[in-house]
C-alpha cells in the first residue's frame, strides 16, 4: 500500500513538472496586450521625440530604421511560423529519412535545401533552431540557415531582374552563396563546440496529449516576440550606420578593386537589406566592380547587423561572435573566387 502511494505520489509531481515545463517556454496570459503594448508605445514615443527633432538627419535615421524592420518583418513572420509548424507538425523521423545519416553528407544536401524557402535571413534562424531541435545536426541546420536566404528561387528572380542581360551575375551568386554554407557547416563539423550553443529555452517536437495547435501557436508566439526585439535591435544600427557614414568615404573606396570588395562587404553587414532587396541596392552601386558588388550580394544574407543580432537571441552570443566573423571571411574569399572566374 505505500509503495501504491508513493507510486501515485511520483506521477502527480511528475505531471506537477510537465506542466511547469509545458508553461516555461509559453508566454503570459496577457500576451495579446504584451504584444499590442510593443507594437504601440516605441512607435508613439518615436512620433513624440520625432516632433522635437525634425532635423534631416533624425528624419533619415527614422526612415531607414522603420524601413528595415518593415521590410524583414513580414520574412520574420513567416520564419516563425514555419519554424510552429516543424515543431508541432512534422515527426522527427521525417529529417532522418531526408538526410544522410553522416553529417558530412548531410551538410551539402541541408544547403541544396535552402532552395525550398522563399524567405530572407530573419525567416531562417528561427527554422534553423527548431530543425536543430528536432535532432538535425547543427552543422546541417546552419548550412540550411545561410543557404536559404541567398539560393531561393524569390532571391535569384531578383538578381536576374537587377542585372538584366547578365546570367552570370545569377550564376555567381547561386554558386557563391551555397559554396559558403557548406563550407560553414563543414567547419562547424571540425571546429564548433557544442558549449557555444545556449540551452533550448523551449521543448521540441509533440507531446502525446498535448494539442498540435495549441503547441504550434505557443511556440510561434515566443519565437517571434523573442526574435522581434533582436531584429529592431539591428534594425537601429543599421540606420545609425546609414546617418553617420558621409557619401564621401563610399567614393573613396570604389577605386580600389580589394578595398572595394571589403568596403561593400562592410556596407552588407551594416545596411542590413533584406535578400529580395539586396539585388537593386547592389545594382545601383554601379561605381563599384561587379566582383565587389556580387561580394555584398553574398556577405548581406549571410552576415548583416539584424541577422548577428537574431543569432546572439537564438544561439547565444558565443555563437553569433565566432560563427558571424568566420562566416564573413569565408563569404568574401567565396565571392572574390566564383566573381573572379565567372565576371
Amino acid at each position: 500500500m505505500d509503495t501504491d502511494a508513493d507510486a501515485d505520489a511520483d506521477i502527480r509531481v511528475g505531471e506537477a513538472g510537465a506542466a511547469s515545463v509545458g508553461s516555461g517556454w509559453g508566454l503570459p496570459r496577457r500576451w495579446p496586450l504584451l504584444l499590442v503594448a510593443a507594437a504601440v508605445l516605441p512607435g508613439a514615443v518615436l512620433v513624440l521625440v520625432g516632433r522635437s527633432l525634425e532635423e534631416p538627419a533624425v528624419e533619415a535615421w527614422r526612415t531607414v530604421c522603420l524601413a528595415v524592420t518593415v521590410q524583414a518583418l513580414p520574412f520574420l513572420l513567416l520564419g516563425t511560423a514555419l519554424s510552429g509548424a516543424i515543431n508541432a507538425f512534422v515527426p522527427a523521423r521525417v529529417f532522418n529519412r531526408l538526410l544522410p545519416k553522416r553529417p558530412a553528407l548531410a551538410v551539402p544536401v541541408a544547403g541544396a535545401a535552402g532552395v525550398v524557402l522563399p524567405g530572407c535571413e530573419c525567416a531562417s534562424v528561427p527554422v534553423a533552431n527548431s530543425l536543430i531541435g528536432r535532432g538535425v545536426t547543427p552543422a546541417a541546420a546552419f548550412a540550411f540557415l545561410l543557404s536559404a536566404p541567398a539560393v531561393n528561387p524569390i532571391v535569384l528572380i531578383a538578381t536576374a531582374v537587377a542585372f538584366p542581360g547578365s546570367p552570370e551575375m545569377v550564376l555567381a551568386r547561386l554558386l557563391a552563396s551555397l559554396v559558403t554554407a557548406v563550407v560553414m557547416g563543414w567547419l562547424w563539423l571540425w571546429l564548433g563546440r557544442a558549449e557555444w550553443l545556449k540551452p533550448a529555452v523551449r521543448h521540441t517536437g509533440h507531446r502525446p496529449g498535448q494539442s498540435r495547435w495549441t503547441e504550434f501557436r505557443r511556440g510561434f508566439q515566443h519565437d517571434f516576440l523573442h526574435a522581434g526585439g533582436f531584429l529592431v535591435v539591428g534594425a537601429m544600427a543599421a540606420a545609425t550606420f546609414n546617418v553617420a557614414v558621409p557619401r564621401s568615404v563610399v567614393d573613396a573606396f570604389a577605386d580600389s578593386a580589394w578595398l572595394s570588395v571589403l568596403f561593400l562587404a562592410v556596407l552588407a553587414i551594416v545596411l542590413a537589406v533584406c535578400s529580395e532587396a539586396d539585388a537593386f541596392v547592389a545594382a545601383s552601386l554601379s561605381g563599384f566592380s561587379p566582383v565587389a558588388r556580387l561580394t555584398f550580394m553574398v556577405v548581406g544574407p549571410m552576415v548583416d547587423l539584424k541577422l548577428i543580432a537574431l543569432q546572439a537571441g537564438t544561439f547565444g552570443r558565443a555563437f553569433a561572435v565566432r560563427f558571424s566573423a568566420a562566416t564573413a571571411v569565408v563569404a568574401v574569399v567565396c565571392s572574390v573566387v566564383v566573381g573572379g572566374v565567372l565576371l
